[in-house]
């Protein structure tokens, strides 16, 4: 139990001689982070203009997420930096993918696969700091999932993102494109629907991180009903999303690092990181561990900082301990961001 000051946006354990009193009670968090959502795909689909892209980083805001990955988006967001009020995006470009293997007009699509390498260093100047590949999709000429590219590629690719400085991700629901992409020095996997006792110990020999994605993997039952023409493929979406929760425990168990993400964008709407709290606690991590993924852990492997003294003071106050009570996770008492509150109950001025 102590005491928490805000002085000139950051944090401080040092009171001062005029501070004003936010609460006296609660419980303080690390600003909440989303670590997949794309803010500038309109829910439903399409691109979402300026003002929709605001009001996606709002949502977020207010339910207490500060820090968004943002895996993959048409648009270019960076003018959502200029708003001190909404939460820092960090951005991985846009998806890259091959034509007709993807969601259509969203990513960029390479004809040639040989451009993947080129196209990844471009994409990693451009962004964040990550770059978004297509792991696997439908391939309709064989009526199941298959990966978009040879092996050799891949590494080459991720080389690239490397020496660019850039840490690479990938979209992969199946299982055989999670060999090539773990081998091939991937640091991350969206989703992992796929993934099996060998190429979980190659992530974890590897250091491979995984964002499951839960309440979008939640969608699958309904994506195979609407894949009549396709039943090898609608029979294989119903069976990674029967034993999801039982494979992302077991990548947990053996140590694989695993971070919250809502996919919210397109079919999930945004401000859902509760519920994805919620469903690893369902899948096995404690409610601490839970938490921390989508917290200071994951703050933590984006290279950002949590509550230390001069950081900036991003952090959500419950009214009580969420990790025992997890429905304090959908009602924040307090939303403070850069050391102003952002969301409150009440009108205050504070800043204890």
């Amino acid at each position: 139990m102590r005491d928490l000051w805000v002085r000139d946006g950051v944090v401080s354990y040092e009171p001062g001689a005029d501070d004003e009193t936010l609460c006296d009670t609660g419980w303080i968090v690390p600003g909440l982070v989303d670590a997949h959502c794309h803010v500038g795909i309109r829910y439903g689909g399409g691109d979402e203009d300026r003002a929709g892209a605001v009001a996606q980083a709002e949502t977020e805001r207010d339910a207490g997420a500060l820090l968004l990955r943002d895996a993959g988006s048409p648009i270019d967001t960076r003018f959502i930096d200029e708003h001190e009020e909404l939460p820092r995006i960090i951005r991985a470009g846009r998806h890259i993918a091959r034509p007709k293997r993807y969601i259509r007009e969203l990513g960029i699509e390479l004809d040639d696969e040989r451009d993947l390498p080129e196209i990844v260093a471009e994409q990693a100047r451009f962004g964040d700091g990550w770059v978004k590949i297509v792991g696997d999709w439908i391939d309709r000429s064989v009526g199941d999932l298959r990966p978009l590219w040879s092996d050799e590629i891949l590494k080459a690719a991720i080389d690239a993102a490397h020496a660019n400085g850039a840490r690479v991700t990938a979209h992969v629901f199946g299982e055989d494109a999670l060999p090539g992409l773990i081998n091939a020095g991937i640091d991350c996997l969206e989703h992992g629907t796929g993934l099996s006792d060998e190429t979980v110990e190659l992530m974890v020999g590897h250091g491979t991180a995984l964002v499951p994605t839960l309440i979008n993997i939640d969608t699958f039952p309904e994506i195979a009903d609407s894949a009549g023409k396709f039943p090898t493929y609608a029979a294989h979406m119903r069976d990674l999303h029967r034993r999801v929760r039982d494979t992302v425990g077991k990548a947990h168990e053996a140590g694989v690092p695993i971070y919250a993400g809502t996919d919210a964008g397109g079919s999930i709407r945004h401000g859902r990181i509760a519920d994805e709290i919620t469903a690893l606690a369902g899948a096995g991590l404690s409610p601490h561990d839970a938490l921390g993924a989508a917290s200071w852990n994951a703050r933590t492997w984006l290279g950002r900082p949590s509550i230390t003294s001069g950081a900036p003071a991003d952090f959500v106050v419950y009214r009580e301990d969420p990790r025992t009570n997890p429905a304090m996770l959908t009602a924040p008492q307090w939303v403070v961001l850069r050391g102003r509150v952002v969301k409150t109950p009440n009108p205050v001025t504070g800043h204890r």
